[in-house]
């Protein structure tokens, strides 16, 4: 009879475990699954910003343009005596 205890809180135990591990494991890939159903819009998203984006790439030509005006005015008043 001692067997038959032993082996029956140990099925009772491994239930328990069991049940913990699906407690924690199904919040977890009901997150992952809601992460996968926006990854579509997110990456749409992200391709959207780089094509808004896509005009700076030109904006170190205009501060070089802009700091060459500069200067020249800088020299065209130093040369004025202003």
């Amino acid at each position: 009879m001692l067997l038959a205890t032993g082996w029956t809180i140990g099925f009772w135990i491994g239930g328990i475990v069991v049940l913990a591990v699906v407690a924690l494991v199904v919040p977890i890939l009901m997150l992952a699954r809601s992460i996968g159903n926006r990854a579509a819009d997110i990456n749409s998203s992200l391709e959207q910003s780089v094509e808004n984006t896509a005009a700076l790439s030109g904006l170190q030509t205009t501060i070089d343009s802009a700091s060459a005006i500069t200067a020249g005015l800088n020299r065209g008043r130093t040369r004025l005596g202003g």
